[in-house]
């Protein structure tokens, strides 16, 4: 999904855009409301209420004036009932107060799209890192080198990926990948260690001992 972000806090936007890439969205990224005016189509827009240039409020509005249709949610440290009622009359799908975690905006994107009748799109591109992954073309570059993989191993790396930095257990990449929690552990470990090999970047994919696997985002 292609989403644009508007927020002024340089720190934020970026570690907010770069959790929002793990999870397979396209981010732009603006810092004020004059850069989000100039900014592409997209399917979402991530609205700070407090911008350098313009009252998030009236930029809300006047995105909701010209496009009813793009989903928007708001973002901002104003966490009285009188602005949450206000951004939402503003046109506003969902209000979100920080501080806040990626599993709550994530759980309120996907309500929102469902709500909006805008179905997320499945993700077909992965970037996590110099790692870049072509699902639907099953191609592999890593710092734009293409690398060639086995069928298991591809689905693997997929499997991985599509929760970078988070532990996937043994049991579940089993099943993801040979459709069966019966795979002996040898044959996990056996694709685990040619994918390091192929990848030429031994700690990209970590071993957590007694649990599973974890891709590593630094």
């Amino acid at each position: 999904m292609r989403v644009l972000l508007v927020e002024d806090d340089l720190r934020v936007s970026a570690g907010l855009a770069s959790a929002l890439r793990r999870r397979g969205h396209e981010v732009v990224q603006a810092l004020t409301a004059a850069e989000a005016a100039e900014a592409e189509p997209v399917d979402l827009i991530l609205l700070d209420m407090n911008l350098p240039d313009r009252d998030g409020l009236e930029v809300c509005r006047r995105i909701r004036q010209h496009n009813e249709e793009v989903a928007i949610i708001a973002v901002t440290a104003r966490a009285e009932e009188h602005d949450r009622v206000a951004g939402l009359r503003a046109g506003a799908d969902d209000y979100v107060v920080k501080p806040f975690s990626m599993v709550e905006l994530q759980a309120r994107i996907d309500a929102v799209m469902r709500r909006t009748g805008r179905a997320v799109r499945a993700t077909t591109a992965l970037q996590i890192g110099p790692l870049r992954i072509d699902v639907d073309a099953r191609r592999v570059w890593i710092y734009e080198r293409e690398v060639a993989l086995s069928r298991k191993e591809f689905d693997l790396l997929v499997a991985l990926a599509r929760q970078a930095g988070t532990v996937v257990p043994r049991d579940r990449l089993q099943l993801e990948v040979w459709h069966t929690t019966w795979a002996t552990r040898h044959n996990l470990d056996v694709h685990v260690a040619a994918l390091r090999g192929k990848l030429e970047n031994p700690r990209l994919v970590e071993t957590v001992r007694g649990v599973g696997y974890r891709l590593r985002v630094d």
